[in-house]
């Protein structure tokens, strides 16, 4: 057989496609900010107006929610994006929204994965 293709038939490529997992996932939060607008410079006068307020909050959730359509849309495996979402309130009705299916499918889609991972021990 061809060296070449000996080499791509045998090659341990999880480190590969560990790194185009991480790339993936940087650039979907890039085309986050893209859509919704980066957040303020931490420190700037920006920044100081929304302290104590729900605002950098609503931010994240909806920079989160963005992340999932953008995944969704790419193929990516939503788990990591619903943990998030999960975490900081989402509901599976707004997750569902963003997923463009019904809450009792994005329920049964992933409310057994994402609870597993966030009532481990």
């Amino acid at each position: 057989m061809d060296d070449w293709v000996d080499t791509a038939l045998t090659a341990d490529v999880a480190a590969a496609a560990a790194a185009v997992q991480v790339a993936a996932v940087t650039e979907a939060g890039r085309q986050a900010d893209a859509l919704l607008g980066e957040p303020p410079v931490p420190g700037s006068v920006e920044w100081h107006a929304e302290e104590g307020t729900d605002v950098p909050v609503r931010r994240e959730r909806a920079w989160q929610l963005l992340q999932l359509r953008i995944g969704l849309g790419a193929g990516m495996d939503p788990l990591p994006v619903l943990i998030g979402l999960r975490r900081h309130g989402s509901t599976w009705e707004e997750i569902a929204r963003a997923a463009g299916i019904t809450r009792q499918t994005a329920h049964e889609r992933w409310a057994g994965r994402v609870a597993a991972v966030l009532e481990r021990p």
